[in-house]
């Protein structure tokens, strides 16, 4: 596999991963992971080679819809943490903007 095609692979990874996550579909998000790691360790045999222009753009892609799986879990992991906490009896902090509660 090329790194091109890798990297297109790993784009297509994370879109699922993506629809996945909306869709609260475990199964769909388990296959996507999966395949985007196939994806990675397949960009790794070229560690240290020069990337060309569109291997570079598509780098750029894959970083930025990796920064939106990570925004989607995080989001659903403060969702999950706040409803335990209220079902669980303990005062939930107010979102502040530009704060952080670290439980």
């Amino acid at each position: 596999m090329t790194r091109r095609n890798a990297l297109i692979a790993l784009i297509e990874g994370l879109h699922a991963e993506i629809a996945a996550l909306k869709a609260n579909d475990s199964a769909a998000l388990e296959a996507a992971t999966a395949a985007k790691l196939v994806a990675i360790d397949a960009i790794a045999q070229y560690e240290g080679q020069p990337a060309s222009p569109e291997v570079e753009e598509l780098a750029a892609e894959a970083y930025r819809l990796n920064e939106t799986c990570r925004i989607y879990v995080n989001l659903m992991a403060a969702n999950v943490r706040r409803r335990l906490q209220l079902l669980s009896g303990q005062p939930a902090p107010a979102y502040r903007p530009g704060t952080y509660a670290l439980a």
